[in-house]
């Protein structure tokens, strides 16, 4: 049986549409390529796909790429996790002693330390406070290899100070739905493009749209599970996310929603995000178990 494009709407171009194939199939109409920009009035009721379905190969997101720098202490909540013999993470503060962060981020190599209150990583800037984890909490049914429920909880040694700098993000309803098409923002520490040498230690962000789950699930295939997923992103547009973001938050209005997680090899948008929403009864599970 042919598989079916999915088509979707450009919030920003009403007249055209983007229709995506799986990954590694092209359009039946001839293109050479996994999506294709048609007129509205052009758009068939049904387009098909054909050729082989390529393996997920899946991508741990390191930089933001086509962003901007963020304005300094803009965003309270947001977490520098320093890994030892693991590099670094992004993470985000939902309670005094408690930062999210991905499962993936290698948090069982040695100590980690948080840092709250940072702008430019490099530079011992004033108002900074730098926290020991006491715990990891990885989510027990976390998949190493599809990065399923690819979340983590951090307790920290002891409480951040809340000021204007550090102050913890909102979360989201359980199973809260992101309206597609909903303009969202991540923020996150390291390089700007994928040249390792252009490296950036002060924060950066970019802004997302939310993809519809049934475009995300074509888009990326069987690994892709709507309940616990979301992604984001516009494949016209080179921004998103690379491995140094990982962890980080995917705010929209206000909200933490998503957790920056995993791409494609090729590093083109969209990403995947772990859905917050489905882990709220979880995560409120493991804090009543955490001394304050």
């Amino acid at each position: 049986m042919t598989p079916v494009a999915v088509c979707s709407r450009h919030s920003s171009l009403r007249a055209a549409v983007t229709c995506v194939c799986p990954r590694g199939a092209i359009l039946v109409a001839g293109q050479s390529q996994t999506h294709l920009e048609l007129g509205i009035d052009l758009l068939p009721p049904v387009l098909g796909c054909s050729g082989a379905f390529l393996p997920l190969n899946i991508s741990l997101p390191e930089e933001i790429i086509g962003g901007w720098e963020a304005q300094p202490h803009s965003r309270p909540y947001m977490a520098f996790v320093k890994i030892e013999k693991g590099g670094h993470c992004g993470g985000f503060l939902i309670r005094k002693d408690v930062v999210v962060t991905a499962a993936h981020c290698n948090c069982n190599l040695g100590t980690i330390t948080v840092v709250l209150a940072a702008h430019n990583v490099s530079r011992q800037e004033p108002g900074r406070q730098e926290i020991w984890v006491r715990r990891r909490i990885p989510h027990p049914e976390y998949n190493d290899e599809t990065l399923g429920n690819d979340i983590m909880l951090l307790q920290l040694e002891s409480p951040a100070q809340v000021n204007d700098w550090v102050r913890p993000i909102k979360l989201p309803k359980a199973r809260q739905k992101v309206k597609p098409g909903t303009r969202c923002s991540v923020a996150g520490w390291g390089l700007t493009s994928s040249d390792p040498e252009k490296t950036s230690d002060v924060l950066m962000e970019v802004e997302l749209p939310v993809k519809e789950d049934e475009f995300c699930r074509l888009y990326f295939g069987r690994e892709y599970n709507y309940k616990s997923m979301l992604c984001a992103g516009d494949m016209r547009v080179p921004e998103g996310t690379l491995e140094g973001d990982s962890g980080g938050p995917l705010v929209c209005d206000g909200v933490a929603q998503g957790i920056v997680s995993w791409d494609f090899k090729d590093q083109s948008p969209p990403e995947v995000y772990t859905r917050l929403s489905h882990f709220i009864p979880w995560i409120k599970k493991m804090m009543k178990k955490l001394p304050h």
